[in-house]
């Protein structure tokens, strides 16, 4: 993961929370298309423009990892109204920005968390099964920890049910149900039950959160985990080159654990493809496979329970990639043509080897056939006629048809050069 040397580029995002308040976020995107997309949650009471968020995401997207950090409910730009959110509703606003990158951008395969930040990214890394690496930055090991900041209003707090308190020079309110609900998270359990390579920043000297907490969470890990000491740092890391540093340790780091970041050993001039000619050549790895069009670069694998390292998709997950999209484009294709209130489409399949005999309509009455199940989600104010329509014309797909036809596949070798 090596500086491009071209310019990140900003993009503005909101997505709805649980709410359906709309949350500001910003989006640090490569220059080149992002070997990996991870999400960044800021530090408590901060915002997504805080100097460490945004130092570390530019230098990560300067590195070829996308970033996303966002503005939690009620604080920078998002909607809401902070005084009643809490830890489980920070866990919650991670979860919905990981949902709106698996549908728009791409999932999350690297959750970075910065003190309060870190713990939420701790408890929500095992409700977002496509994130492999979790990087926590002066986290607390017990979210109540944050009480400290305004111990002094604790009583009040308690007496009259909220309060007014001063944090890093604003006031913020803080109600009873944010100490009720701190104090109840088990943060160790879900820490231990993670799954995930876990790698720890943190600075010997951090007065916010003191070094203890990253002992104890690194010892309620399982591994893989590492531990980073940030020496002088301060716990804002307000210094640029601890942030820089920070950024480089991750972006090496996350190459052993996250399957987007595994690139391929031949780093050679990309080939000329013309259109419709797919070039497969292998990389790192028993199965890796570089998959290359013209303009577009995928990868396959095979699953860790096979020998492989699962870092794209197997070949008969590919082989239901393209029959579902094809099936899709010739929906939408055919919907709009016909003016059909079709509003989405998805299509879901899976390929199994079934006993010939169990077929009805097979020419093979013996051994195994292959069969594919394909299911349709047609959204929209559809009457059944035109459902009924829109499943006649999913069979109809080009790729649907090819499947369905005799293939001739014509194979040679090529010469040595």
């Amino acid at each position: 993961m090596t500086s491009t040397g071209l310019t990140n580029r900003k993009e503005k995002l909101t997505f709805p929370n649980q709410d359906g308040e709309q949350l500001d976020a910003l989006l640090e995107r490569p220059a080149i298309e992002p070997i990996a997309y991870a999400l960044f949650a800021h530090c408590f009471t901060c915002s997504k423009d805080v100097a460490a968020a945004s130092r570390i995401s530019r230098a990560l997207a300067a590195k070829g990892i996308a970033v996303v950090r966002f503005d939690f409910t009620g604080l920078g730009n998002s909607e809401g109204d902070f005084a009643n959110t809490n830890f489980s509703s920070n866990i919650a606003d991670l979860i919905c920005a990981a949902d709106y990158m698996r549908t728009t951008l791409g999932a999350p395969t690297i959750l970075i968390g910065h003190s309060l930040g870190g713990a939420a990214v701790l408890s929500a890394a095992g409700k977002i099964p496509e994130a492999k690496a979790v990087v926590v930055i002066g986290a607390p090991a017990d979210p109540e920890h944050v009480s400290h900041l305004f111990r002094t209003k604790l009583d009040e707090i308690e007496a009259q049910g909220e309060a007014t308190v001063i944090l890093a020079g604003r006031s913020f309110k803080i109600k009873k149900q944010f100490l009720d609900d701190i104090s109840g998270q088990n943060l160790h359990t879900q820490i231990a039950r993670m799954k995930k390579a876990l790698l720890i920043f943190h600075s010997p000297h951090d007065e916010i959160v003191d070094i203890d907490n990253a002992r104890r969470i690194f010892e309620a890990a399982k591994h893989p985990k590492s531990f980073i000491s940030l020496d002088d740092a301060d716990h804002l890391l307000n210094r640029r080159q601890d942030s820089q540093y920070v950024a480089d340790t991750i972006a090496a780091w996350a190459r052993r654990y996250v399957p987007a970041a595994q690139q391929p050993t031949d780093t050679g001039a990309r080939p000329s493809l013309d259109r419709g000619e797919v070039l497969v050549r292998e990389n790192d790895g028993k199965f890796g496979q570089d998959v290359l069009t013209r303009s577009h670069h995928l990868l396959a694998d095979e699953p860790v329970k096979n020998g492989g390292r699962d870092i794209g998709p197997d070949p008969y997950e590919l082989l239901l990639a393209s029959l579902g999209a094809c099936t899709s484009m010739t929906l939408r294709m055919y919907a709009d043509y016909k003016k059909l209130p079709l509003d989405k489409i998805s299509v879901k399949l899976n390929h199994q080897k079934i006993h010939a005999e169990d077929c009805e309509h097979c020419e093979t009455k013996e051994g195994k056939v292959d069969r594919i199940e394909r299911e349709l989600f047609l959204e929209g104010e559809l009457t059944s006629e035109q459902r009924q329509l829109l499943f006649e014309i999913a069979n109809k797909c080009p790729v649907h048809r090819t499947l369905r036809s005799e293939i001739d596949i014509e194979t040679s070798v090529a010469s040595a050069k």
